[in-house]
């Protein structure tokens, strides 16, 4: 049976979940069903076979990165063989090497910022002097890219990110480029050090679309989500099974490709 990887949940403490979703609600003007919590993750994983889960959180303010971190380290500790943990932090940050530090310390594996909900471009000093201390502690970084309502996470502030590291694993989030997917594409498909997931994507393209993305990316640099809560499991699964793929390039993109970046292999 073909091994799954949903490399892009994200999670909330029980008690502010629904507030949680509701945001991402507004934010998005869109229809949940999901409710954020980690069990609630595991019930819709569990429908098409998930093995292993990319967990995370952003912060809105600099004062939350803590409590986020040590919650993300701590459902990762509840579930330990299902569940790998990236720690945020916050642009505007009195000490961002002390939060990076402690999120390493807790043993996340990587990094997951917003720029849209975090209010910062990726071509701005607070972005890079986050991305130099990310690329100094050689662990992944986990981008949401793109909104054609913004301009914080578009694809040319990506390019000039992607520029200034070019040994950083970067994960592009939605064809690193939600709602601009072809202009993402066409900018960024080719760039050595970026990984991108298709997750809040398949929805909006047709299945011959998505596949030439994945092709002009290539299918060893793409990975499997459903950006949790935004989208249920079975629906993503009925989508990427509609996509005109060899077994091989679905078994990249479902495990073996994520699987490496987490170190699962």
């Amino acid at each position: 049976m073909q091994k799954i990887i949903n490399a892009h949940c994200h999670i909330y403490p029980d008690k502010i979940a629904s507030k949680a979703v509701d945001g991402i609600k507004n934010f998005y003007d869109l229809n949940m069903s999901l409710d954020g919590t980690v069990n609630g993750l595991i019930e819709d994983g569990n429908t098409v076979g998930v093995n292993h889960y990319l967990i995370h959180s952003v912060a809105t303010t600099p004062k939350q990165v803590k409590s986020i971190n040590e919650f993300i380290a701590e459902s990762v500790n509840t579930n330990p063989e299902i569940f790998t943990g990236f720690g945020t932090l916050h642009p505007d940050s009195e000490d961002m090497q002390g939060d990076f530090d402690h999120l390493i310390e807790l043993g996340l594996k990587g990094v997951k910022i917003h720029p849209d909900f975090q209010q910062f471009a990726m071509n701005e000093d607070r972005a890079f002097k986050m991305g130099e201390i990310i690329n100094e502690g050689n662990v992944p970084l986990l981008v949401h890219c793109g909104d054609f309502r913004y301009n914080y996470s578009n694809p040319e502030q990506i390019k000039a990110f992607l520029d200034k590291f070019p040994n950083l694993t970067f994960i592009g989030a939605h064809f690193a480029g939600w709602s601009v997917w072809e202009d993402a594409t066409e900018k960024l498909a080719g760039i050595p050090n970026l990984y991108v997931d298709l997750s809040s994507s398949l929805y909006d393209l047709t299945p011959e679309t998505a596949v030439d993305l994945i092709h002009a990316y290539g299918s060893d640099k793409v990975l499997w989500g459903t950006d949790y809560p935004m989208w249920d499991s079975p629906s993503e699964m009925e989508y990427f099974n509609k996509l005109n793929l060899s077994e091989k390039e679905k078994s990249q993109i479902l495990y073996d490709n994520a699987a490496k970046i987490l170190g699962l292999i």
